[in-house]
Formats: structure tokens, C-alpha cells, sequence
């Protein structure tokens, strides 16, 4: 396929049709400079999130079984016509013109394999996931016991959401997130795209490790900024399931990267972490329902 625009910006809808369209809208309202096309992936489950046919000629719609949200990225980049591609999650907005200064960014600096933005909450708080070290044995230890809220300015002990690095810096990192990651086309091909065994979750942290291992840089950009309604999707509502596929990608990360890397002992004191930190948030998910159901 002939490369013919600037961008493809490729958006998973699940059971976000009103999201999804609010994205859209955004993109429109804001995006001008630069050739670009969105490839809406749909794979919904329920008949009324579904997406109907858009009148725009720059939007293809695909409708796909829901395989995870790497398959939908992955099939939406197979048809995309663009050198660069944006994977941008359906909950997030962007308001100013953003998008172009991205493009510009990749174009002109080709030792960057991805790009990532500041990524805002609802309530103005830096959501951490845009800027992040890789989960390391120590890194992620040191995040779930607190050190890195205690010791924020502490490189030693911020390993994993880089607290100790200016939000409004660029940055080379390990790894930003997948909600808004802005990748070359060439680069995407190369890697192979994102591995489907992350269902949900993971994916992006991943993509990022294998960006790094070719030799190029992953760059937190936030001279650019959209906002991120966590929460809104309403997969919130479905908590356990959310619990089970984030620490089941905690595990598959680490086995894949890690394991080799570490004796018997640290990867049995790993997996048993997993899987406390699992049951626990369960849980504590469980006693919370039951606590609403009482009252």
C-alpha cells in the first residue's frame, strides 16, 4: 500500500460509542496542518456501542470479534495509510493542535521510535502512565511499598513513574502510554507491531521495551497534552475483570523480559508477588461491593 498521509490515527472502540464519537469530534475540531485519517476499529460486543458507517471519507470503519485490544491496534495499523501511527484511546480528548507538532517531532528526529504526550486527568493531575521506567524487580517494588511517594525527587526510588523528572520536560524514557502512542509505520512493521498475548493491558510497556532493544528512544513530548477520562469508559463496572487481565500482564511482561534474566528464588518471590497482589485487590474489590450492598 502506497504511504499517502501524515498520520493514521487508529482508535479501538469497546463499548464506547459515545466516547469514541466525543474523540473523534475533538480530532476534527482540533487537527489541521497535516494529512491524516482515522481507522475506527470496532469490536463491541453489545449492539448498541457499535459504531454506524461515518459519512467521513477520512474515517474507515473496521468491525472485528474482539480478540484484545492489541489485535484491534494490530489490524487497524494493517490498513492504515499513514508513515506515522497514532494509537489513541477512545476516552481521551484533545483541544489545541496538537498533532502536527508530533508528526514534525518523528520526521525530524529518526532515533526516536515513539512518541508519547503529557496525558491530564479530569481533575488536572499528571496521569503517571504517559512517563514511566520499565517494571523492574526493584522498580516495581519500590512503587507498590510507597517509596516513590515518600522520596519523589529520589531517582533510586523512582524507577517506575520517574516522579523525580520535570512533567513539562521532553524526555527519553522507557516507556509512555499506550492511551496516546505515536509511532512511525516503518518502525511499527519492523517490531511487528504489538504482541497480541496482551489482551488488555501491558501492551504498550512491551511495545516500548522492544522499541529500545532496536537501539531507538521512547520520548515523553509534553509540549502537547490531551486529557484522559479514566473511568468513563465504563469498564469501571467490571473491576475484577480489569484486576485479572492487569496483573495477568504484569505476568507476561516479566516472564518474557525478566525471567531469563533472574534465578529460581527472585522468580519465585516475583510470580508469588503477582499473585498476592492480585487476590488482594480482589479482595478488597469484593469487600467494597459487599459494603454498598449493605448500606
Amino acid at each position: 500500500m502506497e504511504l499517502e498521509v501524515d498520520l493514521s490515527i487508529i482508535i479501538i472502540n469497546h463499548n464506547t460509542k459515545a466516547l469514541t464519537q466525543a474523540a473523534i469530534a475533538s480530532l476534527f475540531r482540533h487537527t489541521a496542518g497535516i494529512d491524516w485519517e482515522i481507522i475506527l476499529v470496532d469490536n463491541s460486543d453489545q449492539k448498541r456501542e457499535r459504531i454506524d458507517p461515518p459519512p467521513e471519507k477520512s474515517i474507515k470503519l473496521i468491525q472485528v470479534k474482539n480478540k484484545g485490544f492489541s489485535h484491534g491496534c494490530n489490524t487497524g495499523a494493517r490498513l492504515a495509510a499513514g508513515r506515522n501511527l497514532l494509537f489513541l484511546n477512545s476516552d481521551t480528548l484533545i483541544s489545541t493542535n496538537l498533532l502536527p507538532e508530533c508528526v514534525r517531532f518523528l520526521d525530524e528526529h529518526r532515533e526516536a521510535g515513539t512518541l508519547g504526550v503529557k496525558i491530564l486527568l479530569p481533575d488536572g493531575r499528571l496521569d503517571h502512565g504517559c512517563k514511566r521506567g520499565f517494571p523492574t524487580p526493584v522498580n516495581a517494588f519500590y512503587y507498590f511499598a510507597g517509596f516513590d511517594r515518600r522520596h519523589p525527587d529520589d531517582p533510586k526510588y523512582c524507577g517506575y513513574r520517574l516522579l523525580h523528572l520535570d512533567p513539562d520536560e521532553i524526555h527519553s524514557i522507557d516507556a509512555v502510554s499506550g492511551a496516546f502512542l505515536m509511532t512511525p509505520k516503518a518502525v511499527f512493521e519492523e517490531v511487528r507491531g504489538f504482541d497480541e498475548k496482551f489482551f488488555m493491558y501491558g501492551e504498550d510497556l512491551d511495545y516500548c521495551f522492544r522499541i529500545k532493544k532496536t537501539g531507538r528512544q521512547v520520548i515523553y513530548y509534553p509540549k502537547a497534552s490531551i486529557l484522559h477520562l479514566k473511568g468513563q469508559s465504563g469498564l469501571h463496572h467490571k473491576k475484577n475483570m480489569i484486576l485479572y487481565h492487569f496483573y495477568n500482564a504484569m505476568r507476561k511482561f516479566y516472564r518474557k523480559h525478566y525471567q531469563n534474566k533472574y534465578g529460581i528464588g527472585m522468580n519465585l518471590m516475583v510470580n508469588t508477588a503477582i499473585t498476592g497482589l492480585y487476590l488482594f485487590e480482589r479482595g478488597r474489590n469484593e469487600g467494597y461491593r459487599i459494603g454498598r450492598g449493605l448500606r
